[in-house]
């Protein structure tokens, strides 16, 4: 019986060996085998035969089948390449270059062959060569093939920064569609660091920049500088070169509203207002004035959200900026999220909650508003009712965005705070079971809220213990959420008083740390944190009130080396937090890092 071995398999023994000793770099053992192969296929083993060749200083053998394959195949002018290499290798520098100067000479009229040809020039590193060969293609083929991409890699291989930057410049100004691949193949030729603002070199903002100069018609240029500085966060240079582009193409403001909103989104609210004002100056004729009203004003309340810094007199202007828009524009769905803003800036900043309680009903009962939009703007109301004491109001305005999004994140959002007012009510048995439910929610936030929440109603009460002091907790903190302080701090210290053995303590101290943090008693607060972090490190709360401090010290007492120092510790202490990114993201800005 006979058993096929199909043709690929059937490797002679002499291949065989020939590779295994190539592969182990013994040149001389291989090249036995690899003449024998040579002369039954030329092509097929010419090149490792060629390459042993040169590896032991065969010279003459290497030159004879050199000009043989050149003989057979004049076109591929390769092979004087290597023929070239066999005369240097033997200290024939001048034959060497007659050589590559021949190749050079005869190619040019056909692309693949100049591709071939330079190829071989840059694999034996004569880049001046291959060079010259692009170029010479370049010259019969510029029109269709221009070598950009190829001599690119020459200089780059060379290490001509600049002069690959311009090959790959020259790209897009051929075609302007190559600007993505461009982009790509800078971003791997420079590469791209996400910590100095992706491409970080001076050369390639240079030439740009003499570029736009140059050629002011060529807009390709302009976007990809914008492009770059955006990606460094230099949004204010970003702003000068788009607002160029925005009077010489008369775009009416389109480009600067994108940028706005990244601005916005980087919490760069200074170049993000220029922008704003920039297209309102337009005036009300233009077709993103109104867009630009209310972006403006909502980046205004976004600064006072993110910043952390604000004062009561900042918080009135920004009312007012906001009551300006709306009354400008009026209650409808450009001018929902104005209203949602509004509705928070007073019901939990400026303690007017009846005001923005009514503001969110009217809104709601407007037609036009989408249900996206009012969904979010009956959590904020749920959250007002339940300022308000409107405990049960509070929890069908949940009820109805939770039923309208069930499987969605803010279905989910919905539920939890259904789940708190069962919590603050005292309902810890139905409470725990929804957080059960939500341990499991797609959002990550939701996720560890729950899961928080329902530890301290299991670690309060556990088995057959008394549920007094986690009512009391409960209650305290609705009172806290109904701006009662006074009262909702003396309860909780009504805890520590009247029960000595319960386990409420870091969750005490931390609800007082973020209660004195939002009242501007930073003292108190850090005290308060400082409880959690040394003597419930290890629980739910301590990496929450490490990172708290840290936030007080960046922010409010403007004490940078104690912020950094937290941040830190708050690193090698709680590396699996949901704050470590941030964390880390802030330790770096303070440490001087380009953040990207």
């Amino acid at each position: 019986m006979s058993i096929y071995v199909p043709a690929f398999a059937q490797k002679s023994t002499d291949e065989q060996l020939a590779n295994q000793f190539f592969q182990n770099k013994e040149y001389d053992k291989a090249s036995v085998y690899f003449e024998k192969l040579y002369d039954k296929n030329s092509d097929a083993f010419y090149t490792p035969y060629f390459k042993c060749l040169l590896a032991i200083s065969n010279f003459k053998k290497a030159e004879k089948i050199a000009k043989h394959q050149l003989k057979l195949y004049p076109a591929d002018l390769f092979y004087c390449v290597d023929l070239g290499q066999v005369y240097q290798a033997d200290s024939n520098i001048a034959k060497a270059k007659e050589q590559y100067a021949k190749a050079v000479q005869e190619s040019g009229k056909d692309v693949s062959q100049t591709l071939d040809l330079g190829k071989a020039f840059v694999s034996v590193k004569e880049f001046d060569y291959a060079i010259e060969t692009y170029k010479k293609g370049r010259k019969y083929n510029g029109y269709t093939y221009p070598f950009f991409y190829e001599m690119a890699d020459v200089y780059k291989a060379k290490g001509d920064i600049r002069a690959m930057i311009n090959e790959y410049l020259d790209a897009i100004s051929f075609k302007e569609t190559e600007l993505s691949n461009v982009q790509m193949q800078l971003q791997n030729s420079l590469g791209y660091d996400d910590e100095k603002g992706g491409f970080n070199n001076p050369i390639l903002k240079q030439e740009l920049q003499r570029r736009i100069q140059q050629h002011p018609d060529q807009i390709v240029y302009s976007d990809f500088l914008i492009y770059i500085l955006v990606q460094q966060k230099d949004f204010s240079s970003a702003f000068i070169q788009s607002k160029a582009l925005d009077k010489r193409l008369k775009e009416e403001g389109f480009r600067i509203m994108d940028l706005g909103k990244l601005c916005v989104l980087n919490e760069d609210f200074e170049t993000a207002q220029q922008c704003y004002d920039y297209v309102i100056a337009k005036g009300p004729e233009n077709f993103n004035y109104a867009q630009a009203c209310i972006e403006s004003a909502n980046a205004q309340f976004e600064r006072i959200v993110k910043q952390k810094n604000y004062t009561q007199a900042d918080l009135t202007d920004v009312e007012q900026k906001l009551k300006n828009t709306i009354k400008q524009f009026g209650y409808n769905q450009l001018s929902v999220s104005v209203i949602h803003k509004l509705a928070v800036l007073q019901g939990f900043y400026l303690n007017k909650v009846q005001e923005a309680i009514d503001m969110l009903n009217l809104v709601l009962n407007t037609p036009g508003i989408d249900k996206a939009s009012a969904a979010e703007l009956k959590l904020d109301l749920g959250d007002l009712l339940l300022i308000a004491g409107n405990v049960w109001d509070a929890s069908l305005s949940y009820s109805q965005v939770e039923k309208a999004y069930k499987y969605d994140p803010i279905g989910q959002e919905a539920k939890f705070r259904n789940a708190k007012i069962a919590f603050y009510t005292g309902d810890f048995k139905w409470a725990k079971a929804q957080l059960d439910v939500l341990k499991g929610a797609t959002s990550k936030l939701i996720s560890n809220d729950a899961m928080d929440l329902s530890l301290v109603i299991s670690d309060a009460i556990g088995i057959d213990t008394n549920e007094v002091p986690l009512q009391m907790f409960a209650s305290a903190n609705l009172l806290l959420l109904q701006h009662k302080t006074v009262e909702g701090l003396q309860r909780m210290d009504s805890i520590n008083i009247l029960f000595d053995n319960h386990s409420l303590a870091d969750d005490i101290y931390f609800k007082k740390g973020q209660v004195f943090a939002q009242e501007g008693k930073y003292k108190e607060a850090l005290e308060a944190y400082q409880r959690v972090v040394d003597n419930y490190g290890d629980k739910i709360y301590g990496d929450d009130a490490l990172f708290k401090m840290a936030e007080i010290y960046q922010y409010n007492l403007k004490d940078i080396e104690k912020a950094k120092t937290l941040y830190q510790e708050f690193l090698t202490k709680y590396p699996g937090s949901v704050y470590t990114v941030e964390a880390r993201k802030r330790f770096r800005k303070l440490r001087g890092d380009v953040i990207n």
